[in-house]
């Protein structure tokens, strides 16, 4: 099947991955689950002629040099797709994640209120973490949309790739991929400070130079946004905490406690009715009993306070996976799958 053919297919779909690697036929991830495409295996020649379609001269030099590249690929009237492009066995591989040719708004994802909240506030940083896959990008793109109908400033989005095209609207948005437009996430953000941006959108806080950089960002008047691999509004304020060396953590606690604005943490989770995935969402807001929590390094606390903070926005995942069961949009099976305690939603559900 020609490579055009194989994205087009995909986007009918509906799939969200596109994975070609030797032996197999192609296998898009649809709700989740791996499903092989009706055609034939894949050959070493095939793959090449496909990484040959994407890349240019440059882009296929330093490929075969590193071994793996990352960068964001479109097709005029099919889509537009992040490409993670890799050697295995001698052989090479593809996986590529299908990004809308539209941008989302936060009332289409079903998201709560409070995130528009998030997205009005003028400084501070707010976080969206995950694991793999589960819409933090999305939810970005989400926020930064809201932001750019609502609000006259400069948007500046660091991302590895440029995922989301926004146009500008009542904002200007700047869009810069890291190894295209500039070296690394840390200098970007670095040079962000100088580029007198109100928003800055860094695509994953790495490393303790970027979550440094974002923090001192996020404490000099600037709203900044970025996601990180965990789950839980707790996990993600002990993993900060933990990227610095133990004489730096106090400082860092004090300084994360006074530029926390909110915490979201997402799962996508399948559907009852097969028709595709939603959100389950942990909501943090930063009350001052939060920060006081943050600050004190009391951060096993926090799961409690989400539970009871629903009067500030907030909810824990359970309360979300339990609000989605019980309206019906996900099944017994997942929402015992995917809650934290089972004991206790087992009890809730069958009050």
């Amino acid at each position: 099947m020609d490579f055009i053919e194989l994205l087009d297919e995909t986007m009918k779909k509906n799939a969200s991955d596109l994975h070609l690697t030797v032996g197999v036929p192609p296998i898009n991830r649809i709700n989740g689950r791996l499903i092989p495409m009706e055609t034939e295996k894949l050959d070493q020649k095939t793959m090449e002629r496909y990484v040959k379609t994407i890349l240019d001269e440059e882009q296929y030099d330093s490929y075969r040099k590193k071994g793996e590249i990352d960068l964001s690929y479109s097709v005029s009237g099919i889509g537009r797709f992040r490409v993670n492009i890799y050697r295995q066995r001698g052989s090479d591989a593809m996986a590529l994640r299908a990004v809308g040719l539209k941008v989302p708004t936060l009332e289409e994802l079903n998201h709560p209120p409070i995130l528009a909240e998030f997205s009005r506030r003028n400084r501070g940083l707010v976080l969206v973490t995950g694991p793999t896959g589960s819409g933090k990008s999305t939810t970005l793109a989400a926020m930064i949309n809201q932001i750019n109908s609502e609000r006259n400033c400069h948007i500046l989005t660091l991302e590895d790739p440029v995922e989301f095209l926004h146009k500008h609207g009542k904002s200007m948005v700047n869009q810069r991929e890291i190894g295209h437009d500039t070296l690394n996430y840390a200098n970007a953000l670095k040079a962000a400070l100088r580029e007198d941006p109100d928003v800055i959108l860094v695509g994953e806080m790495r490393d303790l130079e970027t979550i440094s950089t974002a923090i001192t960002a996020a404490e000099t008047g600037h709203l900044v946004l970025s996601t990180l691999h965990t789950i839980g509004a707790s996990k993600t304020i002990d993993r900060i905490v933990d990227v610095f060396p133990p004489y730096q953590q106090q400082q860092i606690k004090v300084q994360l406690a006074a530029v926390l604005e909110g915490i979201v943490s997402q799962q996508l989770i399948e559907k009852q009715d097969g028709t595709g995935r939603v959100a389950a969402l942990e909501i943090l807001t930063a009350t001052p009993a939060i920060r006081s929590l943050i600050r004190e390094g009391k951060t096993h606390q926090i799961d409690s306070a989400v539970q009871t903070g629903s009067r500030f926005g907030m909810q824990s995942m359970d309360m979300s996976l339990i609000d989605l069961y019980r309206r019906g949009i996900i099944s017994k099976g997942s929402l015992l799958t995917y809650c934290i305690d089972k004991e206790i939603v087992s009890r809730m559900i069958n009050m």
